[in-house]
Parts: structure tokens; sequence; C-alpha cells
């Protein structure tokens, strides 16, 4: 692997073609590079479902969507959108998910420096030849945070891993008042939330115990409890406040990103599972509570715990090796013996913030 000259660099581009959590553990990358070089023009590309997490950021100069589930769908469409990115002269690329699409747009887009992961056969495929520049992909060893795992790649053009990692999540006015056209006035910053789905099965701890884990804060602190999730994770929220006996306000399905966000802002609390809002969260400053079923290396807390300081994790090691995800033959037993008073106990920790 050559020497990177990096003394021509004047526009770079990151991609992060991946999902909530993992886009907004990306942040603390772009605060980095400019920093390194104030002067270049640094743009991101990542899906259109994530690209309200990005929009707003202080540190990135544009933000490029990669409409996989729409508009560049096919791999015809998708070499035209590589093509189309030439016109943007990018003289760098680093691509901090490896994925074969996001290395033959940037192929395509005739970016000379093209830095990236050297994926192992079978998992995303071999097309690191694609890339000038590549390490080894390590993450599944889950040795560090996944917001550390970015800088590796960005040892290659001598942009260092600050001291603390600082997530970002942009709030906008616009979305607060949409916020609050179906969130009343006097509860903001008088409720928890709950996130009860996840997007794997082996990341669910049961919408019922979540239930009751908020019956029984609601009934200690008087805090009203508000159930959140998106597409199928709809369904989990219905099964969370059927099984409650108290009053819960369900925003399922009715929250864009950026109103998200706003709501996390507010809360007291959040309880959930692996998943994006956690991360959310933490960037917004709210105190997390995050429950962990899967306990393999690449999967585990090590790699995907909350970063915020008022945070904590739950997880339960039934002595798994290999985590078998959705196909588990143990009946997701890591989840089930997480008790209701678990949870309960490790809320009361944050008793701060909820009599406050």
């Amino acid at each position: 692997m050559s020497p990177i000259s990096l003394s021509n660099v004047k526009k770079i581009l990151v991609t992060r073609t991946d999902r909530i959590g993992d886009v907004i553990l990306s942040t603390p990358v772009f605060e980095a590079i400019k920093k390194r070089y104030p002067h270049a023009y640094v743009a991101v590309m990542v899906f259109k479902e994530t690209a309200a997490l990005v929009r707003g950021n202080p540190w990135i100069d544009e933000v490029i969507i990669y409409d996989k589930k729409g508009n560049h769908r096919s791999w015809w469409r998708t070499f035209f959108f590589g093509l189309e990115l030439r016109k943007k002269y990018f003289d760098l690329s680093i691509n901090l998910h490896a994925t074969n699409r996001v290395n033959l747009i940037c192929w395509l887009a005739n970016i000379p420096i093209r830095i990236g992961y050297q994926v192992e056969l079978g998992r995303h495929g071999r097309n690191h030849f694609l890339l000038t520049h590549c390490i080894k992909e390590k993450k599944w060893e889950g040795k560090k945070h996944e917001a550390e795992y970015n800088f590796d790649l960005l040892e290659l053009i001598d942009v260092p891993k600050p001291e603390k990692l600082e997530l970002y999540f942009p709030l906008l006015e616009a979305d607060e008042e949409a916020l609050l056209q179906i969130l009343p006035r006097d509860l903001f910053g008088r409720y928890m939330v709950f996130h009860p789905s996840a997007s794997c099965i082996s990341k669910r701890w049961p919408p019922a115990r979540m239930g009751e884990v908020a019956d029984r804060l609601r009934g200690d602190y008087g805090i009203l409890p508000v159930i959140i999730g998106e597409g199928p994770g709809v369904i989990h929220a219905a099964q969370m406040q059927e099984s409650m006996r108290g009053q819960a306000l369900n925003l399922a399905g009715k929250l864009n990103l950026g109103m998200l966000g706003w709501l996390l802002k507010g809360a007291r609390l959040l309880i959930s599972n692996d998943s994006g809002p956690v991360h959310i969260a933490s960037a917004v400053g709210t105190p997390v509570i995050s429950i962990f079923g899967r306990n393999e290396p690449g999967l585990s807390t090590t790699r995907w715990r909350p970063l915020s300081e008022n945070s904590s994790f739950l997880q339960k090691d039934v002595g798994c090796i290999k985590c078998l995800a959705h196909l588990c033959q143990i009946d997701f037993k890591c989840l089930k013996e997480l008790r209701v008073e678990d949870v309960l106990q490790e809320a009361r920790r944050y008793e701060f913030s909820l009599v406050s």
C-alpha cells in the first residue's frame, strides 16, 4: 500500500450507508477531520432514511443522499449515481462501512484516494480491489467501541482520535415545533421514554416486561411513560402498552428523526433495547439504560454500549460462545433471564433525574 499524499486534498467524502445508531456513532469523525484539515470541504454520503441525522452538523459542508431503497435501488441506477458524483471532484473518500456498492460508487466517481476496509471472503465479498488504500476489518473482534473503530481508517490520513468522543445530533426548531403538535407543552421534561423494539428478535426484551417496568416507575415517581417505535416497532409498542395497567403516551409511528431527537432531549430517562434511539439519547445528553441480549464480541456492550456519561447497560451472560441471533436454539435465554427487578434496580440509580 503506497503512502497517501495529502498535500492536494481539498475535498473529502465520508460515507456511512448504515442504520441510525451507526451514523450517530460516526459523527465524531467529522469534527476530527475538520480540525485536522480546517480548509477542506467535507461531505457525507448517507441513506435517505438517515440524512436528518447529519443535516445541520457544523462540521459537514454537504450531505449527499444515496437512495438505495428508492431512486438508486438497481445496480444500473447506482452506476449512474457514481458517474454523476464525478462532477463533485472529490480528492479522497473514506468508507466507514464496508459495502460493495459504496466501493463501486467511489470508483465510478473517479475519486483518486479511496480508503476502506479489506473484508474476509464470504462476509461482504472481496471487492476492496476498488479501493486504493485499505485496512483489515476487525470490528467483529469487538475489542473497542464502534465509534473508536471509525478512527482506525482515519489513521491513514493522520487524523487522531480525540480523547473524548462527542456524538452530535442536530436539534432544529422546526422539529421541536412539530413535536409540540403531538406532545403537550406542559409535559415537556416530565416524562420518560421506552423503546421496546430492536432490529432483531435476539435484541428485544419482552415488551410486556418493559411495560411492567414503566408501570412501576410511574407509580414510584409519577412520571408519564412515553413509548416509541418505527416500522415493526409500532407493533412492539402496542404490545407494551396493552400489557400496562397505567396510562402511557404511545408515539410509535408518529415521529420523524428530528422530532425523536427533541423528545429524547426532554426526557428524564430512556430505557431501550440496543438500538438507534440509545445513541441519539446519548448525543443529546439524556440518561440511558440500554438492554443487551447477544454477548458475542462483535455484538457486545464493548462495541455498542451507550457513550454518554449518564448511561449504563444491562446484560445477562448465559454462556453462549456463538450467537445465532434470530436462529437462537435456547429460546433467547440471555434476554429472558433479565428480570423486571434487574431493570428497576438500575433505573433507581437515576433517581437524581427522575425526581428533579
